[in-house]
This record gives C-alpha cells, sequence and structure tokens, in this order.
C-alpha cells in the first residue's frame, strides 16, 4: 500500500497545503476578533485578512501555473493573466 502523500502531485499538495494555512489564518482571526471585542480592533484584523487573501490566491495559481507552462501556449496564459487582473479589479474598485 502506498503512502497517503504518495498519491498526490507535490504541486497539489503544496496547493493544498496554502489553502489550508489560509483558512487556519482565518480562523484565527475570527477567534481573535471574538475575543477582541471591538470593532476597531476587528477592523484592523479584517485589513490584514484583506491582504493574506489575495497573495494566497496569487500565490496558489503561481504554482499551479508553473507546473503547467509546458503545457500552455503564450495565449493561454495571456487570458489567464488577464483573468487574474479582472478578479483583482472586481475585488478593489
Amino acid at each position: 500500500m502506498r503512502p497517503f502523500w504518495n498519491m498526490f502531485d507535490t504541486t497539489i499538495i503544496t496547493m493544498a497545503c496554502l489553502r489550508f494555512i489560509s483558512g487556519f489564518i482565518e480562523l484565527t482571526a475570527a477567534v481573535l476578533i471574538l475575543f477582541g471585542n471591538d470593532v476597531k480592533k476587528a477592523l484592523f484584523i479584517n485589513s490584514l485578512l484583506a491582504l493574506i487573501g489575495p497573495l494566497v490566491m496569487l500565490a496558489s495559481i503561481s504554482i499551479g501555473l508553473f507546473s503547467i507552462a509546458d503545457q500552455l501556449s503564450y495565449g493561454k496564459f495571456v487570458f489567464i493573466g488577464l483573468g487574474v487582473a479582472f478578479i483583482f479589479i472586481g475585488i478593489y474598485k
């Protein structure tokens, strides 16, 4: 029987670990907000989370794209880049 971790590609494991870490940070922030019991502290924590989320998304996308870069044409890279740009424009504007 193969060990559990050997069933998955290392890229998939890395991307999943990033998401687990991001989720843990989100849950920790929720607990901090509850225990802080102050609106100013809650807004500060939420502003930090607004930075972490997009960074995790970019890191995860970058890892995935690096893994399949040899299978994609330049045109597909342009479309992926535009899609990521539209996501950020939609979030921040």
